[in-house]
């Protein structure tokens, strides 16, 4: 069973393109028909495209991977961060910060650092600070989390990247091409879709467009979660039971042992009261 359908994808706007002068020419497979001089996405296409990604994506997820949602647009913002959230994964909705991926040692040191001035808040060192010297840690911590709260908890890189707007966010996909982090992303007319490993040839502009992908695709993150968690407990289940059989046998053993022990030591007091014949 497909996870859109026709019917959906029409009603949000996915179909509609870029103007047919704005196009990228690599983009033509994905193209149904031109109307008003603007282009048609072939939405049959997207229908098969969306199964594709969300399929890849449940089983990333249900490796106990992480995906990191790139959104910096402003119809697409507040999507990705809820649809993201909602999942548990990691996004960027403001500012790409320039080598997140290839320099990511580094953007974990930030991380880090908004970490250390939350414990030095709670434990009080920052009591003694002028209000000056606090009002600009405090501004600090906040221009930290507005661009890398979000991924306060991606502790090593990605092992996917899910981008609305190729073109846009053109610096997170040739970094993630150059590490081999695979790209899944909603490719419009206007872009190129070559780099990407998993392209949904859709309208990345509107936010129907958007929100009707994205709940597909964080459907199938949620049920490779849930499979995860589901193996993980029978797992769970499984050692269990082989731990109690562990401890199972050798009372068995050591029972049968004083069963067969038992008997050899009665015997010859059963002997020694029978009566002798007269």
């Amino acid at each position: 069973m497909s996870r859109t359908n026709f019917d959906q994808l029409l009603q949000a706007g996915c179909h509609f393109g870029h103007l047919k002068r704005k196009w990228n020419p690599a983009m033509a497979p994905y193209i149904f028909m031109e109307r008003n001089g603007i282009h048609i996405i072939d939405l049959h296409k997207t229908v098969a495209k969306v199964d594709d990604a969300a399929e890849a994506l449940k089983q990333i997820a249900k490796s106990g991977k992480k995906i990191l949602f790139v959104a910096t647009k402003k119809q697409a913002k507040d999507i990705v961060a809820e649809k993201a959230t909602s999942v548990g994964m990691p996004y960027v909705i403001e500012r790409w910060p320039g080598g997140m991926l290839t320099n990511f040692p580094t953007i974990r040191k930030a991380v880090k650092k908004m970490s250390n001035i939350d414990k030095l808040m709670q434990d009080g060192t920052f009591s003694n600070l002028s209000k000056r010297e606090l009002l600009q840690v405090t501004r600090q911590r906040a221009k930290l989390e507005k661009n890398l709260g979000s991924i306060a908890d991606l502790t090593r890189l990605p092992s996917a990247l899910f981008v609305v707007d190729v073109l846009k966010e053109n610096i997170a996909v040739r970094e993630a091409n150059r590490l081999g982090i695979p790209v899944f992303a909603m490719v419009d007319t206007n872009s190129d879709p070559k780099n990407i490993d998993f392209v949904i040839p859709a309208n990345d502009d509107a936010k129907d467009s958007i929100d009707v992908v994205l709940t597909a695709c964080c459907q199938a993150i949620a049920e490779g979660l849930e499979e995860r968690k589901a193996e993980k407990a029978d797992e769970k289940a499984a050692a269990e039971q082989t731990e109690e059989a562990a401890e199972v046998k050798p009372r068995r053993a050591r029972k049968a042992r004083k069963e067969e022990e038992a008997p050899a030591a009665e015997a010859p007091a059963a002997e020694e009261e029978t009566p002798a014949a007269e």
